[in-house]
């Protein structure tokens, strides 16, 4: 690490649980909104805890729904364009096809995700999902 980075990581100390209470009360949120929607979105196991460095969703038109977002204003990314198993470190240990990891790989989408999200923010962008996944 080099030395402006290490400043700017101590500047963020101050901050730290802030952010995180922040991030996990706008994860749980977005969950809720997603679920009302009906909106696929990565699952959090029952008794763990997420920080959201992302947020993940699933559609099944992604170059669709993403050129829709973008369109609207909303970044998006994409994560995990391609399973573990089909990346050249690790092709060498998967013997066979991995049909969940490759679909999931196909489908995923990342969404706005910060401390400083606001509500207002947020319904614009879960709004947005909705409509760009609809082909509104």
């Amino acid at each position: 690490m080099d030395t402006l980075q290490c400043a700017i990581v101590l500047a963020k100390f101050t901050r730290f649980e802030w952010e995180i209470g922040r991030r996990v009360e706008i994860g749980e949120r977005y969950n809720r909104l997603f679920d009302q929607s009906g909106i696929q979105r990565v699952i959090q196991r029952e008794g763990r805890t997420s920080v959201f460095a992302q947020y993940t969703v699933l559609v099944d038109d992604r170059v669709q729904v993403q050129r829709r977002l973008h369109q609207a204003g909303i970044p998006t990314a994409i994560h995990y364009p391609a399973p573990l198993s089909k990346q050249p470190a690790y092709e060498h240990c998967v013997h066979g096809p991995l049909p969940n990891s490759e679909e999931l790989s196909r489908r995923v989408l990342s969404l706005p995700m910060h401390a400083d999200l606001s509500v207002e923010l947020q319904d614009r962008i879960v709004g947005a999902v909705v409509q760009a996944v609809s082909g509104a």
